[in-house]
């Protein structure tokens, strides 16, 4: 039998018959208010001549990852909620994993670049134009998408050589590489030790860079003079902080974890926050709070 014939089955919702509509309306309104305030930073610092800053322009290509890392896997979860047709083709479900890992890997390194963006700013703010000059900033970026693509297809390389041989079943939100593993009939623990190093080396590496620049960030904030600069400083970093400990502990939690049956109904919620919630609360925390952007807004759209 042809790999490329056979479907597999969503079933997360299955079991969730009376809650299925509320589950719909859940990931539907977190989706339009992504797409919704995502669009709105993306539009506005594209056209706005006051908004060409570093931290902009990173800003920017961070909203355009979070609509894409959302549209790869929320609207055919709300096709299986609304239709009840829970059947994703094979080739469909390795593109599925094949973009979510590009876009999730861009997205943990953009996030990176942003708090050295940060350190840099608030640690060294004579030598900042130096350092964040705009040449280096396309290469952040470009670094960014690159290592995101070129891991996600070496990894879909090895998915591809899998045998699925018993359930098809996916008890999980999408086509996930830690679910496809646990479906595999070969191969288990040679892939499960292959998603432990590449959680450590593209998560756990970045976010100790981040921790490292929020660390000194913080000693910084300290040593300022003035109790209204440190306190809003303080109050931006911490809510900053707060959004990439919720992004990247779930993470951890989810694929630092060997697979097992039993945690499943645990993988799924952590799933939810990190698929759904955090690429929803970035343009807030990290756009929407900004003075210069909010002015921009009510220019471009009241």
């Amino acid at each position: 039998m042809e790999n490329q014939t056979f479907y597999f089955y969503i079933v997360t919702f299955s079991k969730y018959v009376e809650e299925q509509f509320l589950f719909f309306v859940m990931f539907f309104l977190l989706y339009i208010i992504n797409i919704i305030w995502n669009l709105t930073i993306f539009i506005v610092i594209l056209l706005d001549e006051h908004l060409q800053a570093p931290m902009y322009f990173f800003l920017r290509n961070l909203s355009f990852v979070d609509i894409l890392y959302t549209t790869v896997t929320i609207p055919k979860l709300l096709d299986v909620i609304l239709t009840g047709d829970n059947r994703i083709s094979y080739t469909a479900c390795l593109s599925q994993s094949c973009f979510f890992i590009s876009l999730l890997g861009i997205e943990v390194f953009l996030l990176t670049t942003m708090s050295y963006d940060r350190y840099v700013a608030i640690c060294h703010p004579l030598h900042y134009l130096l350092h964040m000059e705009r040449q280096k900033c396309f290469q952040f970026v470009a670094s960014s998408w690159i290592i995101g693509c070129l891991n996600a297809i070496l990894i879909e390389l090895f998915v591809s050589t899998l045998d699925f041989c018993q359930s098809r079943n996916i008890n999980h939100m999408f086509c996930d590489i830690k679910i496809l593993t646990m479906l595999s009939c070969k191969k288990k623990q040679e892939f499960e030790i292959l998603i432990i190093v590449e959680t450590f080396l593209l998560l756990l590496c970045p976010f100790s860079l981040i921790l490292i620049s929020y660390a000194k960030i913080i000693l910084s904030i300290l040593k300022m003079h003035t109790t209204g600069q440190r306190n809003k400083t303080f109050s931006t970093c911490a809510s900053h902080l707060i959004v990439l400990l919720i992004f990247y502990g779930t993470l951890f939690c989810v694929y630092m974890r060997p697979a097992s049956e039993n945690a499943k109904q645990v993988d799924f919620i952590f799933s939810v926050f990190y698929l759904a919630v955090t690429p929803t609360l970035n343009p807030l925390i990290y756009s929407l709070k900004n003075k210069e952007i909010k002015n921009a807004i009510r220019k471009k759209f009241m």
